[in-house]
């Protein structure tokens, strides 16, 4: 899988932040991790400045490099990262490097810029590219909450993107009791979808309600016989018990039915998946949809025991805000 398909573990949307800066004198910080693609304004200028979206320190006059420290907000399995210059033709950085650490707890910021923490340098210093997305690919198996960001030696970068696998702590999450087990904070992934032309698949199971039609999964008009679905890797082997589908803001174009299917296939993969090579069970059949509505069903689901993937099909086309799968987590991982 490309890696950029997986999940922005840094995003802002999931909770990620920038939290310290040597410097930032012509662009804030907080630009870095904007969910939002970077734009361009012609003759906007602040007091200090040029006005750019991005990060953007001061031109450096002594020896020395300027860096920040990202909170990941979902902590997990690094498999690359995107460091955008977009619009930074004159002033980007020559070079970059990432180093990354674990921390348990609410680490503060005078602990994360000390002498204690244990950095791991997980990309080398590396040449970037001005305007351009500079794609890394990382090769390391460390679960990681922050990340330490080194541009050489100064300059500015529109978006930071650190796509990876989610890997929550189910020590602690066992003992909740009911979890949402298809949520992208418990480690689920929309892994594969039929199509997604005005919304991605993974808006699907993010935090939070939907803010509008384009925070939700949505394809594009029908002309032929079919529909359209998504497979969703559950954070963890579960029994599913209730389900939410929430089709808010979706008014003029919800899908008129859906329905859900499951397996129960550690370890298959995403190929094996969409080819239904594997064995699916209806776990909720064919439901009437309703617009700008959260549907709940409990009573309507038939028992099919342990699961780790769901389809979720919509006829004929459409759009969902959020889709939450509530069930108890197995002892046994997958």
């Amino acid at each position: 899988m490309d890696f950029t398909e997986l999940v922005d573990l840094a995003s802002e949307r999931v909770g990620g932040a920038v939290v310290y800066a040597n410097d930032d004198f012509f662009a804030p910080k907080e630009n870095l991790l904007k969910q939002s693609a970077p734009i361009f304004l012609e003759g906007e200028y602040t007091d200090r400045g040029k006005w750019m979206d991005g990060w953007e320190s001061r031109r450096r006059r002594t020896p020395g490099f300027d860096w920040c420290i990202v909170r990941l907000g979902l902590p997990g399995i690094i498999r690359g990262v995107v460091v955008d210059t977009s619009f930074f033709r004159g002033n980007y950085p020559e070079q970059c490097s990432l180093e990354a650490c674990s921390v348990d707890g609410n680490a503060s910021v005078e602990q994360l810029i000390g002498e204690e923490i244990e950095w791991t340098e997980i990309l080398p210093v590396s040449q970037l590219q001005g305007d351009s997305h500079n794609p890394f690919a990382i090769e390391h198996e460390g679960r990681f909450t922050h990340l330490r960001f080194r541009i050489f030696p100064d300059g500015g970068v529109a978006r930071l993107r650190v796509y990876g696998e989610v890997v929550p702590d189910w020590r602690r999450l066992m003992g909740r009791g009911e979890v949402d087990l298809a949520a992208v904070e418990h480690g689920g992934l929309v892994l594969a979808c039929s199509d997604m032309f005005f919304g991605h698949r993974h808006n699907l199971i993010m935090p939070g309600r939907a803010v509008n039609m384009s925070d939700g999964w949505e394809t594009k008009r029908r002309r032929g016989p079919g529909y359209d679905w998504v497979v969703i890797r559950l954070g963890r082997r579960g029994t599913v018990q209730r389900i939410e589908i929430d089709t808010s803001h979706f008014k003029g174009n919800f899908p008129d039915s859906c329905s859900l299917e499951a397996c129960d296939a550690a370890g298959a993969s995403a190929e094996q998946l969409i080819n239904q090579e594997q064995t699916w069970t209806e776990l909720l059949a064919r439901t009437k949809l309703q617009a700008h509505t959260r549907h709940y069903f409990e009573d309507e689901l038939r028992a099919v025991g342990e699961a780790t993937h769901l389809r979720f099909n919509i006829y004929p086309d459409g759009g969902v805000s959020r889709l939450r799968v509530y069930g108890t987590a197995s002892e046994s991982e997958a």
